[in-house]
């Protein structure tokens, strides 16, 4: 008899991430994670996978070991390591074996390792603020440490420098936070270093108080395309940037848009070096539009450029040149689904080459420049079945699943696999949804109904989403029908259809999930008054904002939710997000974002709450948590706060494994309170 999916099972699921295909496409590098119960974090190691299915791991140890990147004649793996600090640093090894070497030693750490066209340098990012960088112009760098011991005493003088740099921490310019830490004023830089000789130095090659993109190298291995903010004095996140190109020898930067109405983003040059592809989103609506896929020739500008997915009526997620030049490939999210796309050049139909019912997450195609025009492309796809594997699609069009990393797990294992379910909503749109039921399901029965939404606001749920697999299964495995579904604002459906919430968040795309749930309701297997609702992020705001308008439901848990806009817009690095969805910044339109935050409709709700929150969420601080707490505590109702320490927006995705199990068991024990108290 087979087992039903549990909490602590999220100790067993393992992942894939970051498929890298080498040049002749004779390996397949990609990154396998593990959770460790012991030391309550992850390991990352490298595998490698050849064509036929032999995998092998090739990196060991229980550090963090991601962002292989090969080397154009394939024999040398460069690799972002912690394994000799907690800084993640750059390293070598070559792949017929040996031991991997360190090629940085960054005080600050570096990422995104970015070979040349022929191999001898190695660009990069590293994390700088002005003192830092006045030292490297200085030359005052230290050679790389001599010893363990040396290194230890850095890092413990790096410290106490840090320590008394920021006591008092003084800020200048927005965000100055991001992911769980302080950004104490230093920003994303790129740096060039040699791969071979004893005497290999980084060379910084940007300067000035602004953030840099990946760097990528122009085919000729002449310069280094990038993007950077517009406008140094204009404080922003993710808008008004524009592509750059940098000499690689000298640091002279060429802007290659300027003022074109659009924000752009990771510039690629193609293998031949005659075009280079990137992504921009317009200016005045970028959300709702979301990123384009691009394209101009090398030698022009944005006013050469034409967009080449607007056909397709779809934002894209990543794109890859085709080795030979002529097309690029591109996945996109289409209901419920993510695909594969390959376009020409010279724009078009897109050809659909990757689909079915699964997310394509990750892929890559061989960069050495050739002739062919259907390179073979391995892809990291999940599928409702199994959360996380690696396939290979042939250059003959072959598909091969090259891994079964969860199969141990899920034997014995019960998985219940969503429906798929449409229905309509109050104006007569059509809107998406999945329904998946517990085990030994008894349509006779009245279960409790769990109603699941997304964050974003502009992102899409599917049957095989990785991310939410795990809790998904819990939820029907604990006796409950689990729905969830794509409301106005998703993308997925179109432009028209994600673009439906600007200026009007929490009515339509509510008024969507209240629909969906007396969709289901109807269906006669739920028990109407056992429904309880939960979302994070986006997913936060519109639980909130739904028991601020309906008491239907019986209970609900929010997670690192938004509940006053206006207060988020001062305390969140994605302040933009206001500015964009809202057409304006709080001080202009005070009366209508009050009139959309969740927090103006706190004395109507009713329904018991559980609060969840991480402490060093500078996405969705967790101030908002506190305001709502305070104010359902004032008012007498039924509420609990939960806040954990350490954590993050990305807490239930990427969070400590402890934190994580914590989480889902709190959910899945409130809901029972309340739904189950009889039983």
């Amino acid at each position: 008899m087979s087992e039903r999916i549990a909490i602590e099972d999220l100790y067993e699921i393992e992942w894939l991430e970051d498929p890298r295909i080498s040049p002749d496409g004779t390996w397949i590098a990609y990154v396998r994670v593990t959770p460790d119960r012991t030391k309550n974090n992850y390991r990352r190691a490298i595998w490698l996978a050849t064509p036929d299915g032999t995998c092998k791991q090739f990196t060991a140890g229980t550090h963090q070991d991601h962002t292989p990147r090969w080397s154009p004649d394939g024999q040398t793996l460069a690799f972002v390591s912690t394994r000799s600090d907690d800084k993640p640093q750059i390293y070598l090894i070559p792949i017929d074996g040996g031991e991997a070497q360190p090629l940085t030693s960054m005080p600050n750490g570096a990422t995104e390792p970015a070979w040349s066209p022929d191999g001898t340098r190695i660009a990069f990012l590293s994390r700088v603020h002005e003192e830092e960088r006045a030292r490297e112009d200085a030359g005052e760098e230290e050679p790389p440490p001599a010893d363990p011991w040396e290194a230890k005493r850095r890092k413990e003088e790096r410290e106490h420098e840090e320590a008394e740099r920021v006591d008092p921490r003084v800020i200048n310019r927005l965000p100055y936070r991001s992911g769980t830490s302080f950004l104490d004023g230093r920003r994303s830089h790129i740096y060039i270093i040699e791969t071979e000789g004893d005497d290999r130095k980084p060379r910084r090659l940007t300067d000035g108080d602004v953030d840099f993109g990946l760097p990528a190298w122009t085919a000729d291995g002449q310069a280094i395309l990038s993007h950077t903010a517009r406008d140094p004095q204009v404080d922003t996140l993710f808008l008004y940037q524009d592509l750059v190109r940098i000499d690689a020898e000298t640091g002279a930067m060429e802007r290659l848009t300027q003022d074109d109405g659009f924000s752009n983003y990771t510039p690629r040059s193609s293998p031949d070096g005659q075009w280079i592809a990137y992504t921009r989103m317009p200016e005045e609506r970028p959300l709702g539009w979301g990123p384009r896929l691009t394209v101009m020739p090398a030698n022009g500008t944005s006013a050469d450029a034409r967009d080449l997915s607007l056909v397709l009526d779809r934002p894209i997620e990543d794109f890859r040149w085709s080795p030979d030049s002529q097309s690029i490939y591109f996945n996109i999210e289409d209901r419920g689904d993510t695909h594969l796309y390959r376009i020409g050049i010279d724009g078009g139909e897109a050809e659909r080459i990757l689909a079915g019912t699964r997310s394509i997450d990750l892929f890559d195609v061989p960069a050495r420049p050739g002739n062919s025009a259907h390179p073979p492309i391995a892809f990291i796809a999940s599928t409702p079945e199994a959360p996380s594997d690696l396939y290979l699609r042939t250059a003959t069009g072959e598909e091969r699943r090259l891994t079964q990393i969860n199969a141990g797990y899920l034997e014995g294992k019960h998985v219940q696999l969503p429906e798929e379910t449409w229905f309509t909503a109050p104006d007569g749109q059509a809107i998406q949804g999945w329904i998946i039921k517990p085990p030994a399901f008894d349509p006779s029965r009245k279960y409790p109904l769990i109603v699941d939404i997304h964050g974003g606001p502009h992102v899409m749920w599917g049957p095989s989403f990785r991310s939410l697999w795990h809790e998904w299964q819990v939820f029907a495995a604990s006796g409950y029908v689990v729905f969830f579904c794509n409301p106005r604002g998703s993308e997925g459906y179109g432009h028209a259809f994600q673009d439906a919430i600007y200026n009007n968040w929490g009515y339509a795309e509510g008024a969507d999930i209240l629909a969906g749930i007396d969709h289901v309701v109807e269906q006669g297997y739920v028990d109407p008054n056992r429904i309880c609702v939960t979302g994070g992020s986006y997913g936060g705001y519109l639980t909130t904002w739904l028991i601020g308008h309906d008491d239907r439901f019986a209970a609900a848990a929010t997670q690192r939710g938004v509940y006053n806009l206006t207060s988020f817009y001062g305390t969140s690095d994605a302040f933009e997000l206001i500015e964009v969805e809202f057409e304006d910044k709080p001080w202009a339109n005070a009366e209508k974002l009050h009139r959309h935050s969740p927090l103006a409709y706190a004395q109507n709700i009713r329904t018991p709450l559980l609060i969840l929150h991480a402490e060093q969420d500078y996405r969705a601080p967790i101030s908002d948590a506190e305001q709502l707490f305070a104010v359902l505590r004032r008012l007498g109702r039924e509420v609990q706060f939960v806040r954990y320490p350490r954590e993050g927006h990305e807490l239930s995705r990427s969070g400590e494994p402890k934190h994580r199990v914590d989480r889902l068991r709190r959910i899945v024990e409130w809901f029972d309170r309340f739904c189950k108290g009889d039983e």
